[in-house]
This record gives C-alpha cells, sequence and structure tokens, in this order.
C-alpha cells in the first residue's frame, strides 16, 4: 500500500466546498463532545451490553447538553470494543480498539448526504453483533486522487435498492442512520470514515484497528474532519 500524502491537502483545500454529511448548522446547533476512553468513569458504572441502559446513556448526555448531535472518536483507544468479539483478533493477539472514523450519535431515521459526488463503490449488510450492519462505500475523485468514503450504521433500506457503479451526486440524500437491529446492535449513530486503498475489500473496511497497527491505519484513513469541518464546534458540556 502507498500512502497518497497530497489526499489531506486536496481536502484541506476543499473543505469548503463539501455537502454537509447530516443535517447541521455551524454557530446554531451545538455539538456534544463524545468520550469513550477509558478516561471516562461513567462508563463503568453502565452495562453498554444492554441495547436500552447503553442507549439511553448516549440520549440522555446528548439532550442534557443542549446539543444536537454527540460527535467523535477518531483515533480514539475505546475500550468499550470489549463488547463484541468481532474486536478480537487471533487468540494472543492484541485486540482491535483504535477507532478509525468518527461517530455522529443521533436519532435513527438521521438523512446522510453525499459530501460530493461519486460511485457507488459497494455495499453490505455486517450483520454481526457490534459490527458495522448496513454499510455503504462510495468512490471519489479529488485532483486526480481516488480515494473512499464510508458509512457505517446505517439503515437496511439505504443498500436495497442500489447498484455498484451507480453514480451519486454532491448533496443527495444516500442513506439514514439505522436502528440497533440493523446498525449491528450499536445505539443509533454514524460511522464515517474516509480511506485511500481499500485494499480489494468490498462492502467493508476496518473501523478499528489494534493499536499496534495505527501508524499503517492511520495513513490510510485520513481525519474525517476534513470533510465533515465539525469538530471545531464540539464541546465537552
Amino acid at each position: 500500500m502507498i500512502y497518497n500524502r497530497t489526499l489531506a491537502s486536496s481536502l484541506k483545500r476543499y473543505q469548503q466546498t463539501f455537502h454537509k454529511v447530516v443535517p447541521f448548522i455551524p454557530g446554531k446547533d451545538k455539538l456534544l463532545l463524545m468520550n469513550f476512553t477509558a478516561t471516562n468513569t461513567e462508563l463503568k458504572s453502565i452495562n453498554i451490553d444492554d441495547e436500552n441502559i447503553f442507549a439511553s446513556y448516549i440520549e440522555q448526555k446528548i439532550k442534557n447538553s443542549g446539543a444536537l448531535y454527540g460527535i467523535g472518536g477518531y483515533a480514539e483507544y475505546r475500550s468499550l470494543y470489549s463488547r463484541s468479539n468481532v474486536f478480537d483478533n487471533a487468540p494472543g493477539a492484541e485486540p482491535r480498539r483504535l477507532h478509525l472514523g468518527i461517530d455522529i450519535w443521533c436519532e435513527a431515521g438521521t438523512p446522510v448526504y453525499a459530501f460530493m459526488g461519486g460511485m457507488v463503490h459497494s455495499f453490505a449488510f455486517n450483520n454481526r453483533y457490534g459490527d458495522y450492519g448496513a454499510t455503504l462505500v462510495l468512490l471519489h475523485q479529488l485532483d486526480g486522487n481516488a480515494f473512499y468514503s464510508l458509512y457505517g450504521h446505517i439503515s437496511l433500506d439505504d443498500i436495497n435498492n442500489i447498484l455498484p457503479g451507480q453514480y451519486i451526486t454532491r448533496g443527495e440524500e444516500i442513506a439514514h442512520v439505522g436502528a440497533y437491529s440493523e446498525n449491528g446492535n450499536w445505539p443509533p449513530h454514524l460511522h464515517f470514515q474516509l480511506i485511500y486503498d481499500m485494499e480489494l475489500n468490498k462492502g467493508d473496511y476496518p473501523g478499528v484497528c489494534a493499536y499496534g497497527e495505527k501508524d499503517k491505519y492511520l495513513k490510510n484513513c485520513p481525519d474525517p474532519d476534513l470533510v465533515l469541518n465539525m469538530m471545531q464546534y464540539a464541546k465537552e458540556r
């Protein structure tokens, strides 16, 4: 894999032209910076394996802060992935805990838009406990650089009526945040990730890696906020 070092520069250059990935009005809508590292002691007092308890925790955090969404997680080391063996490697090997995308915690049904034009690369229903659930991958071109955007935990209906190679226009409504039953058994949220090299994967790409592999994966998965341009508005409240 050869990392294209010009991709991040191109994304920065065109950042102000990208369409919002989810409905959001900068300067008006508040965002809550979510913390799912071991430093968040609140997580020790709740049962994150229980759907209702985990979802209620997130909903109340967002509501009490007066925010529209909870957001964060790029390059965050998360102990909560121990809830699913999806994130375990071979016996004795380091488990996957380092998050490679940005999560936007919101209500199920929240619309998701294409930030720029492209085409459908692939999609899949990754239906294991703790996995992405319904997943969509788009292919883009920017300044001669091909790259991909991945949308995890979306609605199953959103991938039932699309085809690989289908053209997507900027601002097109491409998906909706999925409910617990179709999003890998997580509280509703969008996992948004940028990828330079899909490494022959289709409808799936690791959204979490082992800490020992962070250099490889963070190079291949640049900061999604280069597109979202939302983290500057996120605060702990």
